[in-house]
C-alpha cells in the first residue's frame, strides 16, 4: 500500500505570502493524480511539501498512514522527477541511473539487475553507455524516469516532466507514462499546466487556482460536470464559450435561456429539472451565465430542423481549417457593432465538420446542443445544475465528506487576509530591524564609552 493523505496543508513563505490554502486530499494506492492549473496555482508548491522539499507551515502529511511532516526527503522512500531532467552530464545513463543505489550501499550485482530490468521497461538498453549529451529530449526523460524506477519508491512524484518536449514527442511520452503507471502499479502523483496531458492520464484531477483547490474529480466529470466558471473554462480545448448577462425566463410552461440581444435557447425539461433552486432564477431577472463547448454547436442542417428553438444566427470573422475538424470564429451581435475576437462577450466559437462549405462574413444558422449546455450563477460562478443520476461519485476531501469549493468571494477574502498578516509580518520585520540598529548602536557607543574610561585610567607603579 502506498496511500497518501493530506489534511488541511497550507505553504505560507517567510515573506508572509501564502502559496496554498486548505488542501485536503486522500490519495488512494496506485492512483494516478494529476495537480493541474494554471501557473502559480500552487501545484509545484504542493508537490514539493509531498516531497520534503518544502516545509509545510501548517497541516498534516501521511504516507502509508504514516506522518512525515518532520521526515527528511530521503526517507520518505519517494521519487521525484523534475522539469529540467536534472542529468550528471559527465555520467553514462547507467551511471546516473545507478548513482542513487550506490549512494545507499546496494550491492553491485543488484545495482546492474535493477539498471538493465528499468531500461528495458523503458526502451533505452542500447543508450546505457552514453552520456546525456548524446540523448534526445525525450531519450533524457525516460533516463531520469529510469533513475526513479530503480529505487522502487512507494510514490513518484512527476513536476511538468514533458513541458521542454516538442507537441510530438510529448503526445508520445504521455502514452509511455501511462503506460509505465500501469506496469508499476503504484502512487503517481503528476503535476502539469497542460489540461490535455491531465485530462489523457489521470485516474483523479485536481483542478487548483491561487492556491485553493477547485474540483477533484475523474477526466470526464471534469468535462461534464464543471463545479464552477474557472474549471469549466481551464479543460476543454478550445475553452468552453460562456455568455454573461444571462437571465431565466418562462414561456407557456417552457424555460428559455435569454442572452446577448434577442437571443434565446429552450431548455429541455431534463436540464431544466436538474437546475438548483430554480424559483431564485426563474422570472426574477437575477444573472446567469450561459455555458455552450464549441463541440455542443452545430452547423448540420438536420440538427438545426431537430431543434428550431435553440437556433441562433451568427457573422462568421475567422475560418480556421483543422483537417478533422473546422473552427468558426462567430460574432452573434452582428447587427449593432463590428465583431473583435478579443475580449468580446459576444464573439463564440464553434467546431463544425471540415465538409461544412463556409465563407467570411457569412451570417449562418448554428444550433447549441441544449442538453450539454452549462448555467452558472452571475456573482458565485457555481454551477447551477446538479448532476445526472448514477454518475460516479468520486469528488471527496479527506476526511471522506464532500468537497466544496471556495467561492470567488471567499477565495478574495482569504487572500485579502493573507494579505493584512503579510503586511503585518512586514512591518514587523521593519520593527524588529529597527530596534536591532538602536540596539547595536547603543552597544557600539558604550563600548567607546568604556574604550576611553580604560585609557584614562592611572598606570600603577609598583
Amino acid at each position: 500500500m502506498s496511500g497518501l493523505l493530506l489534511k488541511g496543508i497550507n505553504k505560507v513563505y517567510p515573506s508572509g505570502v501564502q502559496a496554498v490554502f486548505n488542501f485536503c486530499l486522500d490519495i488512494r494506492d496506485k492512483e494516478f493524480i494529476v495537480l493541474v492549473g494554471p501557473s502559480g496555482c500552487g501545484k509545484s508548491t504542493t508537490l514539493r511539501m509531498i516531497a520534503g522539499l518544502e516545509e509545510i507551515s501548517s497541516g498534516e502529511l501521511y504516507i502509508d498512514g504514516r506522518l512525515v511532516n518532520d521526515v527528511v526527503p530521503k526517507d520518505r522512500d519517494i521519487a521525484m522527477v523534475f522539469q529540467n531532467y536534472a542529468l550528471y552530464p559527465h555520467m553514462t545513463v547507467y551511471d546516473n541511473m545507478a548513482f542513487g543505489l550506490k549512494l545507499r550501499k546496494i550491492p553491485k550485482e543488484i545495482i546492474d539487475q535493477k539498471v538493465k530490468a528499468a531500461a528495458e521497461i523503458l526502451g533505452i538498453t542500447d543508450y546505457l553507455s552514453r552520456k546525456p549529451k548524446a540523448l534526445s529530449g525525450g531519450q533524457r526523460q525516460r533516463v531520469a524516469l529510469g533513475r526513479t524506477i530503480v529505487r522502487e519508491p512507494k510514490v513518484f512524484l512527476l513536476d511538468e516532466p514533458l513541458s521542454n518536449l516538442d507537441a510530438k514527442l510529448r503526445a508520445s511520452m504521455r502514452t509511455e507514462i501511462s503506460k509505465l503507471h500501469a506496469r508499476l502499479a503504484t502512487t503517481f502523483i503528476y503535476v502539469t499546466h497542460d489540461q490535455i496531458e491531465a485530462m489523457t492520464m489521470g485516474t483523479r484531477i485536481v483542478v487548483m487556482k491561487d492556491g485553493f483547490m477547485q474540483q477533484v474529480d475523474t477526466p470526464q466529470n471534469l468535462y461534464d460536470y464543471p463545479v464552477n466558471l474557472f474549471v469549466a473554462s481551464f479543460i476543454g480545448t478550445p475553452q468552453m464559450n460562456f455568455f454573461k448577462e444571462a437571465t431565466l425566463t418562462s414561456e407557456k410552461g417552457k424555460i428559455y435561456v435569454n442572452f446577448i440581444g434577442n437571443n434565446k435557447i429552450l431548455l429541455p425539461k431534463s436540464v431544466a429539472a436538474r437546475i438548483k433552486n430554480l424559483d431564485e432564477y426563474l422570472d426574477t431577472g437575477k444573472i446567469v451565465t450561459l455555458g455552450v463547448r464549441p463541440e455542443d454547436i452545430h452547423q448540420d442542417q438536420m440538427f438545426i430542423e431537430n431543434s428550431p428553438e435553440t437556433v441562433v444566427k451568427a457573422r462568421i470573422d475567422v475560418i480556421e481549417k483543422l483537417g478533422a475538424e473546422t473552427q468558426v470564429y462567430c460574432e452573434l451581435d452582428f447587427e449593432d457593432k463590428e465583431g473583435s475576437i478579443i475580449d468580446n462577450s459576444t464573439q463564440m466559437i464553434a467546431k463544425i465538420s471540415s465538409r461544412a462549405v463556409v465563407a467570411l462574413n457569412e451570417v449562418i444558422d448554428l444550433a447549441f446542443d441544449a442538453n450539454h449546455i452549462h448555467l452558472f450563477d452571475g456573482e458565485t460562478e457555481a454551477t447551477l445544475l446538479e448532476r445526472d443520476e448514477g454518475y460516479e461519485v468520486i469528488e471527496e476531501n479527506a476526511e471522506g465528506s464532500a468537497f466544496v469549493p471556495p467561492t470567488p468571494q471567499e477565495m478574495r477574502a482569504q487572500i485579502d487576509a493573507a494579505r493584512v498578516v503579510t503586511k503585518e509580518m512586514k512591518a514587523q520585520a521593519r520593527k524588529d530591524a529597527k530596534l536591532a540598529k538602536q540596539q547595536a548602536k547603543l552597544q557600539a557607543e558604550a563600548a567607546a564609552k568604556q574604550a576611553e574610561s580604560d585609557d584614562e585610567l592611572p598606570n600603577a607603579d609598583v
